[in-house]
């Protein structure tokens, strides 16, 4: 029983690992400000790339602040459902018939 068990969560450990890879290769984007900044992330919350529109240039600095700061927030509510699915997908993958799962 505990041998089938611990195979399982080995099993479940490899398929999180796995998980994680994928995610890496998953990005998301978002904007603000009607495109004037955007950031790219992978789904595994690192930020690839933020790009501001040429316009801001003559903008104020707290201005872009905040534009950096919404459109990194949609950035990352986006990548944490995408990698929440993934989690949830690997688990039920593992342990089909696990209570909560």
């Amino acid at each position: 029983m505990f041998g089938d068990m611990m195979g399982k969560l080995q099993a479940m450990q490899q398929e999180v690992e796995a998980s994680k890879k994928k995610l890496d290769g998953i990005t998301v984007s978002a904007e603000a400000g009607g495109n004037l900044v955007t950031i790219t992330m992978t789904a595994n919350k690192k930020v690839k790339e933020i790009k501001l529109a040429e316009s801001l240039a003559g903008e104020e600095l707290e201005m872009m602040e905040d534009l950096l700061l919404t459109a990194f927030n949609r950035a990352l509510e986006q990548a944490e459902k995408v990698a929440e699915k993934e989690m949830a997908s690997s688990a039920k993958s593992i342990l089909p018939n696990f209570p909560g799962l």
